[in-house]
């Protein structure tokens, strides 16, 4: 985000100047500086300052005038890195290691805003798992640039929307199938792992799987 290299980026350092060095405050301020190589950081704190209302122990009534007001975020930035960081914690939390992103520079880390579609794609139903496996592989990979992911994900619903009605019923079977069976494996593990659940109930979800699995 170039604007941060002009007059946005002068008023976050004189913040930065008045904020306790190594406070969170200071972090979040200091994330923003170099937000196109720490937006994970970022997200990650801004995160942690929505979920636990921080901002109000900083003098802001709402989330929205902190971010606004303290680091130059519009709203639907702010709400964005909050969502996509979300996502990254649910679905790829080896991309919040520092180990990861410390090792890479500007060019190798995704976007926020490619990842914001891989998020979108994600809770798409029109789309299977293969479907979905191609865009992580385009984004988290390849480095795809967010305009070209987002012409490919609008180019694919449409071709899954002119699909012809028995054909789109079944694609979207397999795919609703699909997604039952992930998290049914996930349980199992879950199960197998914490011995949480009687041994039966353990039996009867393997038995479940087997199933739906004859249903593909």
């Amino acid at each position: 985000m170039d604007r941060y290299k002009t007059k946005s980026l002068g008023a976050i350092e004189e913040k930065m100047a008045d904020v306790e060095e190594g406070s969170l405050r200071y972090k979040i301020l200091s994330s923003a500086k170099s937000f196109k190589t720490s937006w994970i950081d970022l997200g990650q704190s801004l995160y942690s300052v929505w979920k636990d209302k921080l901002f109000k122990d900083w003098g802001f009534l709402t989330f929205d005038a902190y971010t606004s007001k303290e680091i130059g975020i519009r709203k639907n930035t702010a709400l964005k890195l909050l969502k996509t960081y979300y996502f990254l914690e649910k679905e790829e939390p080896h991309l919040l290691d520092k180990g990861y992103v410390g090792t890479r520079d500007a060019s190798e880390v995704p976007s926020y805003e490619a990842v914001d579609v891989l998020r979108l794609a994600k809770n798409k139903r029109m789309l299977d798992e293969d479907d979905y496996k191609r865009f992580r592989n385009d984004v988290l990979v390849k480095g795809k640039d967010v305009r070209e992911v987002k012409k490919d994900l609008c180019t694919l619903m449409r071709q899954r929307e002119e699909l012809e009605p028995d054909e789109a019923r079944r694609k979207k079977r397999e795919a609703t199938i699909k997604r039952l069976l992930t998290t049914l494996r996930s349980l199992k593990t879950e199960i197998e792992v914490t011995k949480v659940l009687p041994s039966d109930i353990l039996k009867q979800t393997k038995m479940l799987i087997d199933r739906i699995e004859a249903e593909i």
